[in-house]
């Protein structure tokens, strides 16, 4: 347990400011754990119920840690779940498959590239990833003593990660396949109690529908992932039925594929499949390539040798990646190189292509000191909203025709279009009435100064 923990340690915290960046995701974490507790709570009502706990775990680390880097408060809690995943994982490998399975279990865990990504992010998923593995350590020992108060640990343990993101309900019917029959209708009736615990929150979430009308159908490259790491799965499985770490597939296989399976096969319906959602799967990939490796290890000859050579050069081919990772190119964009970028500027106003990239300038709220927003009618926290509310599309028009020179905050060209009728204005204003004056692209984003036609060259 211990030296994959200190592994995932050292990972952990090995570059974990990513040079002072911050990505949007982060920037709404940071922006809502820092609002008072009843502009936090009446944010709740309207928006993000589903990380509604996170926000509140972290608006008291920040008030007890306000002193401290605001981007290590931020992460630490990440770095540290990560450390307790992979040591529990570590045990549960121990459980299953023995010693040497175990430690090569979470010594893979703590290096697989999403492991790392999300062990060094400000949201729930490492979190949730550490609950649902301490839950399955619990579920093995609710198996062997049958006892009522071994089920209730375990249900409370996976109703707490249900609670912080509800998806980690699927890791439920993960469970329910791994489960003896014998035992499958006590496993049942703790699922529905998890599921009853949940019950409020699903129903407030489903109302707030809107936050993830983003997520669009399945991309080829999300769908190769999943394959690829379930084809990984699979192929380290059939070595080892038969084995001494036999034990371990029914757990591990169904933990690492149907969370994610079900996520996609919902598609039709709602598409709702973004691989973060369902983190604590790779828990199964690492317990089914740790156990392959100690099947690997215990050949005699130079069939261990080759072993060696070949789990050293995997290392050696996952550093680049672990490199990338602790750069502010890793995510999808850099919220501190926006905010440096929109304070140098000499525009007069300010208007976010779409409403939701205000997002980039709630953590360093000066940057924008000085410009004024021509679209805000209120401001995220008085709006108990995530990104503020707008004024009617004739209010743009009219505030955007009387400034002189606009600065236009953004995606990057070829992203989705926003029909709202303020987005529509905010875009026929600029198109029918300004010019550009300038243009500066950023990870992420795409910055414009625009100015009445023939004005570029004055100040």
């Amino acid at each position: 347990m211990l030296a994959p923990a200190a592994l995932s340690l050292a990972l952990g915290l090995w570059g974990v400011r990513r040079g002072g960046s911050m990505w949007r995701d982060e920037a709404v974490t940071y922006d809502m754990a820092r609002r008072s507790l009843p502009d936090l709570w009446a944010t709740l009502g309207h928006a993000d119920a589903v990380h509604g706990l996170y926000y509140l775990l972290l608006h008291g680390l920040f008030r007890v840690c306000g002193w401290a880097d605001p981007l290590l408060v931020l992460r630490l809690p990440s770095v540290l779940a990560t450390v307790v995943a992979t040591g529990t994982l570590a045990l549960l490998g121990r459980r299953l498959a023995g010693p040497r399975a175990g430690l090569l279990a979470g010594v893979v865990f703590a290096l697989l590239p999403p492991v790392q990504r999300y062990a060094q992010e400000g949201r729930s998923y490492a979190v949730v990833c550490a609950l649902v593995v301490w839950a399955s350590y619990l579920l093995l020992r609710a198996v062997e003593q049958r006892t009522g108060r071994a089920w209730a640990g375990y249900g409370t343990v996976m109703l707490m990660a249900c609670l912080l993101h509800e998806f980690a309900v699927l890791a439920l019917a993960a469970h329910l396949v791994a489960l003896p029959r014998s035992v499958r209708r006590s496993g049942i009736r703790v699922a529905l109690a998890v599921c009853a615990g949940l019950a409020p929150l699903a129903v407030l979430s489903s109302r707030q529908s809107d936050q993830v009308a983003w997520i669009g159908g399945i991309g080829a490259g999300a769908l190769v992932g999943f394959a690829g790491v379930t084809l990984l799965g699979v192929v380290c499985a059939a070595p080892l039925r038969g084995g001494r770490s036999a034990g371990l597939i029914p757990l591990a296989l169904p933990l690492l594929i149907l969370p994610g399976l079900l996520l996609i096969l919902l598609t039709p319906l709602k598409a709702l499949y973004v691989d973060r959602y369902v983190l604590y799967g790779h828990a199964g990939t690492a317990l089914l390539v740790g156990a392959a490796l100690d099947r690997l290890v215990r050949a005699a000859g130079r069939i261990r040798a080759i072993t060696l050579l070949a789990a050293g050069a995997t290392v050696l081919a996952l550093l680049p990646v672990t490199l990338h990772l602790r750069t502010p190119q890793s995510r999808t964009d850099d919220v501190a190189a926006i905010a440096r970028a929109v304070s140098t500027s000499s525009a007069d106003g300010i208007v976010y292509l779409p409403s939701r990239r205000r997002v980039w300038s709630l953590p360093e709220p000066d940057s924008v000191r000085g410009l004024r927003d021509l679209a805000l009618n209120r401001g995220p926290a008085d709006s108990a909203t995530l990104y503020g509310t707008e004024v009617a599309a004739p209010v743009i028009r009219a505030r955007m025709l009387a400034a002189t020179r606009i600065l236009a905050v953004g995606d990057p060209a070829g992203q989705p279009l926003d029909r709202t009728p303020q987005e529509e204005a905010k875009r026929q204003v600029l198109a029918d009435h300004f010019e550009e004056c300038g243009t500066r692209y950023l990870q992420g984003a795409r910055i414009t100064e625009y100015v009445h036609p023939g004005t570029c060259g004055t100040s």
